[in-house]
């Protein structure tokens, strides 16, 4: 698909005299729609993120009126049991979680993140049509045609995975590539971005989880369907017309590729002797002023082995005709390199999305065990996350105008506060959120005993508005930690693999649910034997509850522990 996308490397010719580069054009390589160099003037910023996000706000406006209410729609249009409907949901899911890999894949290989934007956005909006379609369509109300309404149904559930895929990881790298990263106030407003990024989204989470699924329960599905999917077309118009003031990235080979070269060639060399100067390994040259040239990676000690794969032969001449198999840059290994640097990172992770993951269903039982009613009025135990939400919405303007000037005082650093400290907070609020959990489920159990309930399958005089302070914990943890994320694997990444690496994010995620659920099945096989009724029973009064929740904390401050110890020997890029 030949566009003026970030594939399209910049040739030297095109690039602006090296005297003007850092006033009027932008610094790091970026072209316009019709591959000349960016102007900062009327490029890139935020008059482009503006368009952009416009695109993510309706896809998680769309996502969660459909994520949040499956089930109910699986069981009540469909009539599906409670399991198949489970199970299906689950399945579609991961889906949805797995399919970002695939098309970040495709962003950096072959279409760029703009042109994979560009087709996916249509996708997501055919699949929304197909959805309305067999919502509401007479002919497949009949039940002769109930296998063929379901078959219509999966057949947009799977086509909207499918264009999620290709959004999720793009829209958010795309925008970040508005901002020149040469440029010290363009690099602070990058930062915002990510945060507004996710204040924006979250909002458009919240609007949709109340709003939209209540029209769905109360006007009809198809109305639940149409109003995202009528808002997913108007933003994506609108994107396609700001194309001109949008900044695109050069790419070169398939970064994938790239990797795999190093490793080969590495692994063929693994006999040959490194030499003391780095210098003597192989890298392509190019004129200082280039945009290549500032985008090179420098050499770095660690993980030498891979140093190998640019190991040159002693005849030079022969260098232009070896395979790319058998020799690689010093910028392909660092590539190599930084991937593997983040791993310990996205590892260190997994805890903590397995206690967001945990947080929504462990809450809402403890809920329904406790007095729920305000006044006159009950509230339901599943809207108790919606403060959560609430807070999250709060707590980034508060990072942005109090908590981040202020520090920047202190720290004289233009973020404020370093990666590795924004993350290392996010670890810290996720294990206080656990903490406060188990005391609050202690204290409930206790008034369960004294008021004897232990035995009875009924909800203890305690307000459930104790939930609050958890919740409010929660949503500042989001800000720190998966923000902060996000952040670490747009800044961290390769450039020709960020948007691979922003669906790591989304893959952390999945391994946090995946790990969550593995943990809830062995505490419930291992705290049941002997007739015992288990941590987490059926009647939590019977239960323990709060040793779940201590053994999270326990572990969140494990992985706390561990992270802080490698963020003080880590280096970034």
């Amino acid at each position: 698909m030949g566009t003026a996308d970030e594939e399209t490397p910049l040739v030297v010719h095109l690039q602006p005299p090296p005297q003007v580069v850092a006033s009027e054009y932008a610094g790091d390589g970026s072209v316009d729609i019709n591959k000349q160099p960016a102007l900062k003037r009327s490029t890139g910023k935020w008059r482009a993120c503006y368009l952009i996000l416009g695109v993510e706000f309706c896809e998680s406006m769309a996502f969660t009126a459909i994520s949040t209410n499956l089930v109910t729609y699986l069981t009540t249009v469909l009539h599906e049991t409670k399991v198949d409907a489970a199970r299906n949901v689950s399945a579609w899911l991961g889906a949805c979680f797995l399919s970002p890999l695939l098309g970040a894949f495709i962003a950096d290989t072959y279409w760029g993140r703009y042109w994979t934007i560009v087709v996916s956005a249509p996708v997501y909006i055919i699949a929304m049509l197909v959805l309305i379609a067999s919502a509401s369509l007479p002919v497949f109300s009949a039940s002769s045609y109930h296998d063929v309404r379901s078959a219509v149904a999966y057949l947009g559930l799977y086509l909207l995975a499918i264009s999620n895929g290709g959004l999720k990881p793009c829209v958010s790298t795309f925008g970040a590539d508005q901002f020149d990263i040469n440029d010290r106030a363009e690099l602070s407003q990058k930062g915002s971005f990510f945060n507004w990024y996710f204040f924006l989204t979250t909002t458009s989470c919240l609007l949709s989880g109340t709003v939209i699924v209540w029209l769905e329960d109360n006007v009809g599905w198809a109305v639940g369907y149409v109003v995202p999917a009528v808002l997913m077309l108007f933003f994506f118009v609108v994107f396609i017309a700001g194309s001109r003031i949008y900044r695109f990235r050069g790419m070169e080979a398939s970064p994938l590729t790239s990797i795999f070269q190093v490793v080969v060639a590495a692994v063929r060399k693994w006999h040959l002797q490194l030499p003391d100067d780095s210098s003597l390994l192989y890298e392509l040259t190019s004129s200082p002023s280039t945009a290549e040239a500032s985008q090179k990676n420098k050499h770095s000690n660690r993980f030498r082995f891979f140093d190998k794969a640019a190991i040159a032969p002693s005849d030079n001449e022969s260098v232009v005709h070896m395979s790319s198999w058998r020799l690689c840059t010093v910028s392909q290994v660092e590539d190599l390199k930084m991937l593997l640097s983040m791993s310990p990172t996205w590892g260190l992770f997994v805890i903590y999305f397995s206690v967001s993951a945990l947080m929504q269903p462990t809450m809402v039982e403890q809920g329904m065990f406790m007095d729920n009613h305000v006044g006159s009025f009950a509230i339901p135990p599943a809207s108790m996350p919606t403060v959560s939400v609430c807070s999250f919405l709060i707590w980034i303007p508060i990072y942005e105008t109090i908590l981040i000037p202020l520090a920047r005082r202190f720290t004289g650093k233009e973020k404020g506060i370093s990666q590795s400290q924004r993350l290392g907070i996010g670890q810290a609020l996720s294990t206080l959120t656990m903490v406060l959990a188990a005391l609050l489920e202690t204290r409930r159990l206790a008034i369960a005993e004294a008021n004897g309930l232990k035995h009875q399958d009924v909800p203890v005089p305690m307000s459930i508005l104790w939930q609050v302070p958890i919740y409010l914990a929660h949503g500042a943890t989001a800000v720190f930690g998966g923000i902060g994320l996000t952040e670490f694997f747009y800044d961290e990444a390769p450039v020709t693999m960020r948007s691979l690496c922003a669906a790591l994010g989304q893959l952390a995620t999945a391994a946090g649910s995946y790990f969550s659920s593995l943990v809830l099945s062995t505490v419930a096989v291992a705290t049941t034997r002997g007739g015992e009724p288990g941590w987490i029973p059926d009647n939590l009064n019977e239960g323990h509850l709060d040793y779940f929740f201590w053994m999270m904390a326990a572990l969140s401050l494990l992985n706390l522990a561990l992270f802080v110890g490698y963020s003080m020997r880590r280096k970034g890029r």
